[in-house]
């Protein structure tokens, strides 16, 4: 093993050990929120509404699929059609998944993969009161790294993923393996954290804020890139600043930490921003 592939061995064992603790934790929050193991962001409903989760959407979730971990909606930005076949990148407990299925409809499906048996327990755990609360049986989830997708060549109308990719240590291997699995003209719709700039050294280095989706964000530009360089085209960025404007204003504890480690007279968001990402496979 070359010291590459232990490198990113180490990332994953990081962030699945993070994770898996999140998945498991009692909490007033359900099981953690805010993309980390220790983030206090006023529950996840009211992120979820902030950043832009209707009402509609919220109602019929399975009670604690809504973790606190997302920085955006996919399922929004994918302008989701009835029979198309979704998949989730980095599932957790089973939140995007279960607002993406009513959009599908019973002539459509959602696959959710997660590399983090505690979180894939949680979202299949919640698939029973999901099929109770609407009627569907459209949703499956499945053990896998978003690197190396268990899922067939050209067989997924839709990719998304809500604040996960950052926490690849391979980002252009994840988007390889999203042009694969999409079908020709097939899209993909991400909500992920960003750079603006590079963070300092002392950042990129703290593993909860590797697990807290900060220090593992690629810049605006490299994951532009990656996403041209898998094959994919019409790609539009949208920056989202309300999530990090919110994350600041909640006062929440990773941060605040980050605002500390910062230079002076700097924010988060002079760093870090939200950031929708689609694209399309070429037909």
């Amino acid at each position: 093993m070359n010291d590459k592939t232990k490198s990113q061995d180490d990332v994953r064992t990081q962030v699945r050990a993070g994770y898996a603790e999140i998945a498991t934790r009692d909490s007033a929050l359900g099981a953690g929120g805010c993309c980390g193991p220790s983030r206090s962001c006023g529950g996840p409903q009211r992120l979820a509404e902030h950043i832009g989760y209707s009402d509609t959407e919220l109602a019929d979730l399975p009670e604690g699929a809504d973790m606190g971990l997302s920085c955006g909606n996919p399922t929004a930005i994918a302008s989701l059609k009835a029979s198309e076949v979704v998949l989730d990148l980095g599932s957790g407990g089973g939140f995007d998944c279960f607002v993406a299925g009513p959009k599908v409809g019973a002539t459509g499906s959602v696959i959710g993969v997660d590399m983090t048996p505690e979180m894939l327990s949680k979202a299949r755990s919640n698939v029973t009161a999901y099929t109770e609360r609407t009627g569907l049986d459209n949703v499956e989830f499945r053990l896998g790294e978003i690197e190396h997708l268990p899922v067939g060549d050209d067989s997924v109308d839709v990719v998304i993923s809500n604040c996960v990719i950052n926490l690849s240590p391979n980002k252009p291997q994840v988007w390889r393996e999203i042009a694969r699995v999409l079908k020709p003209g097939g899209r993909v719709a991400v909500s992920d954290l960003a750079l603006l700039r590079p963070l300092p050294d002392v950042v990129r280095a703290d593993v909860e804020a590797m697990v807290g989706c900060i220090a593992g964000a690629e810049l605006v530009e490299n994951t532009e890139r990656f996403a041209q360089e898998a094959g994919l085209t019409d790609i539009h960025l949208e920056y989202k600043p309300r999530y990090i404007e919110a994350m600041t204003s909640f006062e929440d504890p990773l941060y605040q930490k980050i605002i500390a480690a910062l230079p002076a007279g700097t924010q988060p968001a002079d760093f870090i921003t939200s950031l929708n990402v689609t694209a399309r496979k070429p037909e």
